[in-house]
Formats: C-alpha cells, structure tokens, sequence
C-alpha cells in the first residue's frame, strides 16, 4: 500500500508509434501509443513517457492459456520466471531481472492470474474469460518479498475478454486485493479490443497508484458491490471508450484518493447507488460519478454521468475543479438523504447528523471553467455549488436546479463565456462573497421574489458589480449593485417566448422559462434594444434550446426599457444565513 506521489502529467496528446522494436516489443495495434485522437487535447510529450507500452521492451513471453475442461497451461517460463498451477489458478514468479509479457487466451469459470514481480510487465489479453469466484480475476503484487512495491502494468486488450470476481475474497494477511483487476503498481491500459469487467465483491479496477486510460479500447465495468475504478495516486483517461455502472451505496464511478485527469475519450458512468453510513469514517456518505481527493480537471473529451441515487453527486472534490476543456453532461436525479434540505455555512455536520445533498457538481475548492462544455442539472440541491470561489471565463455552463444553479461560498467573477443558470426554486447564480460581472453572455433565471438572478452577500457586506458582458437576467439582480455599465429592465415579460436582444451588431435569442420572478434585467456594452415574439431561423441552440447564436430573426414587438438600479419587488437574495431552499444564499449540506 502506498501513499500518494504521483505528479500530474500536464495536458498530455497523442504519441507516434516507436519504429525501432524488437521482436519482443509490443507495438502498433497493441502498444497503446495514442493515435492523432483529435480529443487527446495537449501539447506535445516526448518518447520517455514509461506510460506508453511502445517505450518498453520485453526480454521474455509467457503463455498462458485457462480451460473449463482441464487444467490452465503456461509456457515460455523460465528458471527466474516460475509457474505454479492450481487447476485454473496461474501463480507466476518473476524473481528475475526480465520485463515479461503475458499473453492470456483462453477460459475459466474458476481460475485466476497472479503475478509476484519487481520488475514491468504487459498482460495481454487475447479473447481471455477469466472468472475467480474467491477474488481478483488479475493480481499484480511487487515480489514476495515485499508483495507491496509493486511496478507498472501494461494491461493491453485485444479481441473480447471478460474478467469477473466473487462476492467474496481470500486475500493473504500481508498484501492488497481491492478488485477485479488490482496491482500494487501503475496500470496503463491500451489496445483495440473490448474488456467487460463484472465486480461482485470489490471495485472494477484498483491500483495502489495511479491507472491511465490510452488509445483506444472498449472498457466496460459494471459493478454491484464497489467503485468502477479505485487508485490512491490518480486517474487520467487519455483516450478510449469507458463505460461504468455502480449500484452499490456509497460507491464512485471513479474514485482517486489524489487527482482525476479527463483529456480525451469517450466516458460514460452512470450511478444508482445512494447513501448509507460508512462506519470507517464514521459518517453517512453518497455515491458519485467522480470524487477526486485533490484536482479534477476536464481538458478535453466527453464526460457523461447520471447519479440517481439519494443524496447521490456527479462529480465531486475536496480541491479545485478545473474545466477547461471538452464536453461534460452531469444530471443527478436523486432526492437529499436524510435531513438535507439547506444547510448553510456553518459547521458541516453534528454527530448524528445524516444529512447528504444531492448535487450535480460539487467541490471544496476553487472552480474554474476556462473552455469547457458543461451541463449540470440536478433536481434536489445546487446544480454547481464551491466552497471557494467560481470565475466563468469562456466555455459554455448550463446549470438548473430547483435550489440555486449555481452557488459560491467565496467571490464568484463571470468574465466570458456563455453562462446559463435556472433555479425553479431560488437564486440562480448565487455569491456568498462580492459577485464580478466583467464579460461573457449570462442569461439567468430565478424563481419569484425576494430571489434574484444574480444574488451577492449584500447581508454581510459583500456586492454585485456590473462592469461589462451581456446580460439577460429574469429575477432582477441583487438591491445595492454596482452597475458601472447600465442596466434596464422591462415592467414584464411573456412566458414560452423568443426574445432578441440586440447589443451593436450581435442578437441573441432567449426563450423565456414557463416560470421565473422579475424584473427581466438586461445590459450590454452598448445600449440594448429587446424585441418580443420573434420568429427565429437558422443559428446554433445552447441550453436546451433557450439560447440561440448567430440566428436570423424577424418581425415581433419592440420591449420598452428602462433605467435598473438593482433589486425587485423583495429584499433580493434574502435575509436568512441559511443556504439550500433557505432565502439567502450559503451552499447548504455536504
């Protein structure tokens, strides 16, 4: 077991196939070298990467072939690599100076791969089922001496393979066996074919350090009993295509006790599990997408989580969220566990509290979006909730919720992008410190007074300030904001209907919701005009249809505008401390 050490690679891409191999190499289809992926989203890495399978040469191939009708065998050993079979139980030791490749063909219902070595090993999986109904399907510890050093795992797919464990494990006393498919050392995962993993008894994957996702397999991991992938050092998913099903309460799609890195590929989890007590922290906790012990950062790809579970996230982190990059739809669908209803900024939990928000994407720190696509939508709690700060400085962030779509408990700075938040229940975007509109397109929703569009912590003497960018905002904005770029606001707006706001030379549709407080707000660098009932063709829709760029409009009815100063017919955001469905504003629950 180690602790996390692993430094983050940085916006890795794709990686030509080295041309000098032996013959022992493993190259092309199967070294996992990433392909010219347009989503692998970085600059340029060199050929030292160890992570990449093509880097690596194999002094020696062992062979090992699994049976229902007999036992398992295994060729190509050696007097440093040594085999002992047990039916279809394989134990390989590598006491040796060799990198070995495994190649595994073949099937059993009860069988296994274990493998003691210091050294790097490929395991190839060549149209293999492998299922061990006492624990890992592939075992991968550092030598027997010290079974917990364990190195890099070259864990290459090739044709289609299924592995499975069992509902339980017999794990020896001195060494880790945390799912289907473990190793003590890093796990890089490459190749054509399609891998199903089935947990029963433990997580999918789990590595001890960190498992990297390269070009370009199928993965697909369906687990009833614990996470989809499980590491102390990280997770980075370069490319392939990765699909994850957790039922099991309290389980992650992904889970990294440091870092989760999405730079390309296609990812889809989706979670049913909720929220039980977790009697070794001695709290009750939820299910999630993603929980990401430090970073999360989305730079390129596609992410698609759906969490039905009580008191069930999409993606949640106890440090910054970055998302800078890609296309990321997260919808939570799950009702709060317990007495989680609100919450505020107070202590987060009482000893016997059991109180788990439902939260599309939650993190302790900082969220930054610069670049990416992203939905959230949850129907319980916050869509998008930080403990830190947020700041929106290009991309598109869709956030609804029934309780604020989005919520900051430190500042919240919009400087471009395109933004669009809708709460049916409460502020839509929500600042418990000063709120900074410098650019960007917002359009903004919120439910009836005293809920504004855009809500700063006027109670604790923080502001909103209005310095640029193009706002269309139903609710009006918080009593007291400094709007150093006018503001105007329309005595009343029409439900389910198309409105043109032109600022200079640009128009912007909105659709209007069928609900939403007022005043409707609107602002621009240069003075706006706001048409009603407009007949739209043509453009590109955003947010579900409420925003449409680069359209052509025609004909409906000219909105008289007035001078805004701020406010609506209530105390805007509230006077209560409390967050949740509260007036107020502080993120509520855990």
């Amino acid at each position: 077991m180690k602790v996390s050490k692993f430094l983050l690679f940085v916006f890795l891409s794709s990686v030509g196939i080295l041309t000098s191999c032996t013959k022992d190499e493993i190259t092309d289809v199967s070294s996992g070298s990433t392909s010219g992926s347009s989503d692998s989203g970085s600059s340029d890495i060199d050929g030292t990467d160890d992570d990449f399978i093509a880097n690596t040469s194999f002094d020696q191939t062992v062979q090992v072939v699994f049976s229902n009708s007999g036992n398992a065998t295994v060729t190509g050993t050696s007097s440093s690599v040594t085999a002992s079979i047990n039916g279809n139980g394989v134990t390989i030791t590598n006491s040796g100076s060799d990198a070995v490749r495994y190649e595994l063909s073949g099937s059993t219902s009860n069988g296994f791969l274990k493998i003691y070595s210091g050294k790097k090993q490929a395991v190839v999986l060549n149209d293999v089922s492998i299922a061990n109904p006492s624990g890992a399907a592939i075992n991968v510890q550092g030598p027997t001496s010290d079974p917990s050093s364990g190195k890099r795992v070259f864990l290459v797919v090739s044709g289609t393979n299924t592995l499975a464990d069992g509902a339980s494990y017999s794990t020896p006393s001195n060494e880790d066996e945390k799912g289907v498919v473990f190793a003590e050392g890093k796990i890089s995962v490459s190749g054509t074919g399609s891998l199903s993993i089935t947990a029963t008894g433990k997580s999918g994957i789990a590595s001890d350090d960190y498992v990297r996702f390269l070009a370009a397999p199928s993965v697909t991991i369906t687990s009833s009993a614990g996470h989809g992938v499980k590491t102390n050092d990280g997770i980075i998913v370069d490319d392939g295509t990765i699909n994850i099903a957790v039922s099991a309460n309290m389980k992650k799609g992904f889970t990294s006790d440091d870092y989760v890195t999405i730079q390309g590929g296609t990812t889809t989890i989706r979670i049913t599990g909720g929220t039980a007590y977790d009697s070794e922290d001695g709290e009750y906790t939820g299910s999630a997408g993603i929980k990401a012990d430090n970073t999360f950062t989305m730079a390129a790809g596609t992410l698609t989580i759906t969490n039905s579970g009580t008191g069930g996230k999409g993606i949640s982190g106890d440090g910054i969220g970055n998302f800078n990059g890609g296309t990321v739809s997260v919808t939570c669908t799950g009702s709060n566990y317990g007495s989680s209803s609100g919450g505020g900024m107070g202590p987060r939990k009482t000893d016997d509290d059991n109180s788990v928000a439902a939260k599309a994407i939650k993190f302790d720190g900082n969220l930054v979006f610069a670049g990416a696509n992203v939905t959230a939508k949850s129907s319980s709690h916050e869509a998008i909730e930080s403990k830190g700060t947020i700041s929106v400085s290009d991309g598109f962030v869709f956030a609804t919720s029934s309780d604020d779509a989005m919520n900051s408990a430190g500042d919240f700075t919009i400087s471009g992008g395109y933004l669009c938040g809708y709460s049916t229940g409460n502020d839509c975007l929500d600042a418990n410190g000063n709120f900074y509109v410098k650019g960007g397109v917002i359009y903004a929703i919120s439910s009836s007074s005293p809920e504004v569009a855009l809500d700063a912590n006027t109670e604790n003497g923080k502001q909103l300030y209005v310095s640029g960018g193009t706002i269309f905002a139903i609710g009006g904005l918080e009593n007291g904001a400094q709007l150093s770029q006018s503001c105007y606001s329309a005595s009343s707006w029409t439900r389910n209907t198309n409105y043109a706001l032109t600022v200079g030379n640009t128009t912007y549709v909105f659709m209007t919701p069928s609900s939403g407080g007022s005043p409707l707000v609107v602002s621009g660098a240069s003075t706006p005009s706001l048409l009603s009932g407009v007949s739209v063709s043509g453009g590109t829709a955003y947010f579900d249809s409420m925003m449409i760029l680069d359209a052509s409009v025609s004909g409906g009815s000219s909105v008289s505008l007035s001078n805004y100063s701020g406010g609506n017919s209530g105390p805007g955001g509230g006077n209560q401390p409390g967050g949740g469905n509260q007036p107020g504003g502080g993120p509520g629950g855990r």
